[in-house]
């Protein structure tokens, strides 16, 4: 399993997608924005990032950084516009995922980019 850092603005949605990685076996650290995600990162780095697009200290701006910083790091991209999420997988995030999804879909994605990784 993963050792997530969640990176989503909407608190409700943020606590249930954190419940719903925990029990699918996964350790979760989330926070609300990209700047404070990198930080969280840098200071205990995390097998992968999810992170929203449309936030505070936004999510184009966190990939940008963290790809420049740790250009191995898995990135996964969530937002409910394809333009932003286009834009994101420019910017080098490993899979996109479009607003909503379920449970499994996110689980998919989180297994495919660590699956890269090993």
């Amino acid at each position: 399993m993963a050792n997530i850092i969640l990176l989503e603005d909407d608190e409700g949605f943020r606590e249930t997608l954190t419940q719903l990685l925990e029990q699918s076996g996964h350790t979760v650290r989330a926070c609300s924005n990209g700047f404070d995600g990198v930080a969280m990162h840098r200071a205990n780095p995390a097998d992968l990032i999810l992170t929203d697009i449309v936030m505070p200290h936004g999510g184009l701006p966190t990939i940008r950084v963290l790809r420049a910083e740790f250009p191995k790091l898995p990135i996964i991209a969530m937002s409910g516009s394809h333009v932003r999420l286009d834009m994101a997988g420019g910017l080098g995030a490993h899979r996109l995922l479009s607003k909503p999804f379920s449970t499994d879909e996110v689980n998919a994605a989180i297994s495919e980019v660590m699956a890269w990784i090993r």
